[in-house]
């Protein structure tokens, strides 16, 4: 069975509906760990709930971004780590995982890219006033949500929603899709 890391810096939502996905053999991976850079975050709550190791950082303590990530990949070798998943992590991966872990990154990102990359996305949307809104699973790369495309699922909004309800409807596709495409990454 192969094992992976979720990577998580806030609520850890989708962290959990991994964790009961992989529980329930939706899919078929272990999560040997959680990354996080905010050792206060509910994702690490949530993780200790499905007895989950956590690895927590503060980024100011090292050096360097390079050195936390050569830290971070420490600890993923240490689990035999074959796939992360970032669900909510608000950092840039740089050059050290990502060479340490070639395609083997993904993301989920609450916007249908290439148009509304980076923090906030729903809002920028909705304030820009798109018709369709929806989600969007890629590989990581060295920029801000410019990896291969691997997924995407979308909704057409009413006209009246909220941008509370629109994120809503976003979490829901994000808590469909997602388990779907990490499953077929690790049959893969």
């Amino acid at each position: 069975m192969k094992k992976i890391a979720v990577f998580a810096s806030g609520f850890g939502s989708n962290f959990e509906v991994i964790a009961a996905a992989t529980e329930s053999g939706q899919i078929e991976a272990e999560i040997a760990l959680l990354v996080t850079d905010h050792a206060d975050c509910y994702a690490v709550e949530r993780a200790h709930n499905h007895h989950v190791e956590v690895f927590a950082f503060n980024p100011k303590s090292y050096p360097s971004k390079a050195d936390f990530e050569t830290e971070i990949v420490a600890q993923l070798r240490q689990r035999d780590v074959e796939l992360i998943v970032l669900a909510g992590y608000m950092r840039l991966i740089g050059e050290v995982l990502l060479n340490a872990y070639p395609n083997k990154i993904v993301n989920i990102h609450p916007a249908l890219l290439p148009a509304f990359p980076g923090k906030h996305a729903i809002e920028q949307a909705y304030n820009y006033g798109v018709k369709v809104f929806g989600i969007t699973i890629h590989y990581v790369d060295a920029g801000m949500d410019t990896g291969k495309i691997i997924a995407q699922s979308c909704f057409t909004a009413k006209g009246d929603e909220t941008v509370d309800e629109i994120e809503t409807k976003i979490h829901a596709l994000e808590h469909t899709l997602y388990p779907q495409v990490i499953q077929q990454l690790v049959i893969c």
